[in-house]
């Protein structure tokens, strides 16, 4: 089993990360992107014992920051 979670700044946060990578896709040549969000891609190796509510936890107060992060957890069997 496993869970991948993906978080990303929340809308409202500035990314500056995300502004760097927009400007250099530009730089080459590609004016039409309007804008890049940069995060963290996880992926867990699970062993099944774990509820959805348990890795919810985890994802909320480990693996981001909820002041300024969204995650999005999948599971696939």
């Amino acid at each position: 089993m496993k869970a991948k979670v993906i978080v990303l700044p929340k809308q409202s946060v500035l990314d500056p990360q995300g502004v760097a990578v927009r400007d250099a896709i530009h730089h080459h040549g590609l004016p039409a992107v309007k804008s890049a969000r940069v995060g963290k891609f996880i992926e867990l190796e699970l062993d099944g014992s774990q509820t959805e509510a348990q890795l919810h936890e985890v994802c909320r107060d480990l693996l981001s920051n909820p002041v300024i992060e969204d995650y999005k957890l999948v599971v696939e069997s």
